[in-house]
């Protein structure tokens, strides 16, 4: 008599499944218009830029020549720019005055964009209005006040006066963009921490900032990009050249005959590397910033 036999361990109970052939891909002619497209304006954006790095290395005796490369890359305008100028003194002003700015910004905004974005209080609307309208004011209109405020107080070619006045002019912006991110977060994961015993700045601290990281991290970047591309009131503001920010120092190198164009393209490229490289490590919590608030 016959006898069944065991199926012997690691052996497959059934039939082995069949490989569904994976799908091919279709070509779409829309694809290849929508990819054309965007290499095209991505080169008209970046050609700017790569005009001024071979500006940058073109020699004194080739900078009015019709061609587009130069015969010799001149690497030492680079060397003579930082030696025989103040753009390493500008650099550290400039570096300051974004940081410094940044920081302030965002120890007033948060607390004021948590309050606001929590708490429902009477005029909390007209608050908004005003931090909307506030945005719409142009710095050159507030030349000549500020001027006259900083002039009274001996505070001209400071680095805390451009630290102070880049953030009151970045604040606004700060404010109305935490206050939609932290709007969009459930109010019950605080409450939920706070019955457990953590106090409502604890589940702020600890729940409602991790959270909020995109949004806080998109103040940052443009707050910071903003602080340092600032111009008029680093040139009103301040008078001695090392105590201008590196767009002020730029702006030096354009006399009133002549113009050092190889100089000046020489700074611009070191003055757009740092924001460069910060843009492309942050850049994804940038675009999920940007849309805070706007899904519930």
């Amino acid at each position: 008599m016959a006898t069944a036999t065991a199926p012997r361990a690691g052996s497959p109970k059934g039939p082995a499944p069949e490989h569904k052939p994976r799908p091919k891909r279709t070509f779409r002619p829309r694809t290849l218009v929508i990819t054309v497209v965007a290499w095209a304006l991505a080169a008209i954006f970046l050609a700017p830029y790569l005009e001024m790095v071979i500006t940058a290395l073109r020699p004194k005796s080739e900078l009015r020549d019709r061609t587009y490369l130069p015969q010799d890359l001149e690497w030492s305008n680079f060397i003579e720019v930082w030696k025989e100028s103040e753009l390493g003194q500008n650099l550290q002003v400039t570096l300051l005055v974004a940081g410094g700015a940044t920081l302030l910004v965002l120890l007033v905004s948060l607390p004021a964009a948590y309050y606001t974005a929590r708490m429902r209080y009477r005029g909390r609307k007209a608050f908004l209005l005003l931090v909307l309208i506030t945005q719409m004011f142009q710095p050159t209109a507030l030349l000549v006040g500020l001027y006259r405020e900083f002039h009274q107080l001996d505070m001209l070619n400071s680095v805390w006066t451009l630290i102070i006045t880049n953030a009151a002019f970045n604040l606004a912006f700060a404010v109305w963009i935490l206050t939609a991110y932290i709007s969009s977060i459930p109010p019950e994961l605080e409450e939920a921490a706070m019955v457990d015993g953590t106090s409502r700045f604890g589940a702020m601290v600890k729940v409602t900032l991790p959270l909020a990281l995109p949004g806080v991290v998109t103040a940052v970047i443009f707050t910071f990009i903003t602080s340092w591309n600032e111009f008029v009131m680093g040139l009103t503001l301040t008078t001695e050249p090392d105590k201008q920010p590196l767009t002020v120092g730029i702006n030096n190198f354009i006399g009133a005959y002549t113009v050092e164009w190889n100089y000046l393209f020489a700074a611009s490229v070191v003055a757009i590397v740092p924001v460069i490289v910060l843009f492309a490590f942050i850049e994804r919590h940038v675009v999920s910033g940007l849309t805070a608030g706007s899904v519930k």
